[in-house]
């Protein structure tokens, strides 16, 4: 039996190209610079991304904190939305090892943080205050059901931090869907950035991985950090070599909006089903969120059990008792996702436990 993975695009494996060039891939040591194949795929994202240079991190949530740590000083304070990745789900690295203060905002349903109130959070000159020093955006938005974020409100954004002379980075995790379904190049969505974070290990299929562009002083000092984060990589290479496919290959609008076209199919038939509650209007992307109404005859923790049983896995929401989210990615097919809808409308057909 097939298994039919909808938990995470981080479930991805690598393609047979990938583990190909990963085989034959020439190796040296990245922490001497010497590795010709870390140095192609760190030259190739910067150009994608239209930056001076870049950096091969092991993750994104280390990619993230090496670029907090590079714009700020402990003490200091960003501006964050709340159901961000960086606030919610990165073991409050920022603090831990930085010292800098997140202050949050909340998140709206196209996933943007308010204009003004970013523009009015940011600190005053005072005694009492920390110093704001940068503020931080997620694309796509997984806090807000994958919702892509336009070049031009990041272009807003932007402005209010050259206005207060202070950095903006991007977590753009899932930046290649976002440019997909905007159908807008990735350079222009993240032109006005002064750092981004990409990764190379969801959606785009690569084993591990993210990258870390920006301006060729602010990558030789994240290239530093990372070092001091324990993320100086010897002959890393192999790695490099899946992430060059990766880039290569998996970036191109018509690939990801496979992806987008499936979590389409499997968000309206969920929406024919009994028992759910779907917005079909949040389906932007890859990610497919829904809850069980009050008369759905199992939980969502019983719904995913009896999909386990069955080869489909997903994952419940740890925030509600109701929610559920389910992602889709290179390895999951259309008929996966008619395989997944029969099997929910079969178990939500089931009568009322008593």
């Amino acid at each position: 039996m097939k298994i039919i993975d909808l938990r995470s695009d981080t479930v991805t494996q690598p393609t047979p190209k990938m583990r190909a060039a990963m085989a034959a891939a020439p190796v040296g040591d990245d922490v001497y610079g010497e590795d010709p194949t870390v140095n192609q795929l760190q030259a190739e994202a910067a150009a994608m991304l239209g930056k001076e240079a870049a950096l091969f991190v092991t993750s994104g949530t280390q990619g993230n904190l090496t670029a907090i740590l590079s714009h700020c000083a402990r003490g200091d304070e960003m501006i964050v939305g709340k159901e961000s990745h960086i606030f919610k789900y990165e073991v409050a690295s920022a603090v831990a090892y930085g010292g800098v203060q997140p202050n949050t905002l909340g998140v709206k349903p196209d996933g943007t943080l308010d204009l003004a109130e970013i523009d009015g959070a940011i600190r005053e000159q005072d005694d009492h205050c920390p110093t704001t020093r940068l503020i931080c955006l997620e694309n796509t938005q997984g806090g807000a059901w994958g919702a892509p974020l336009s070049a031009e409100y990041t272009r807003s954004v932007a402005a209010i931090a050259r206005r207060h002379e202070i950095k903006l980075h991007i977590d753009g995790a899932r930046l290649f869907n976002a440019s997909a379904a905007l159908r807008t190049p990735v350079a222009d969505l993240v032109k006005d950035a002064d750092s981004v974070t990409f990764c190379l290990s969801k959606g785009l299929s690569a084993p591990v991985g993210s990258i870390l562009v920006g301006t060729k002083n602010f990558i030789a000092l994240a290239g530093k950090i990372r070092k001091s984060l324990g993320g100086g990589m010897r002959q890393v290479g192999i790695l490099a070599a899946a992430g060059l496919i990766a880039l290569r290959e998996m970036t191109k609008w018509e690939r990801l909006q496979e992806d987008h076209d499936n979590a389409r199919l499997l968000a309206e038939g969920l929406a024919k089903i009994p028992h759910i509650e779907i917005d079909l209007a949040c389906v932007r992307t890859n990610m497919v969120f829904f809850a069980l109404n009050a008369d759905a005859p199992i939980s969502v923790g019983t719904l995913a059990a009896q999909l386990a049983e069955r080869g489909i896995l997903a994952n419940p929401s740890k925030q509600s008792e109701r929610r559920m989210r389910m992602v889709t990615h290179y390895w999951i097919a259309r008929e996966d996702i008619l395989r997944v809808l029969d099997v929910m409308r079969e178990i939500l057909s089931k009568p009322v436990e008593s």
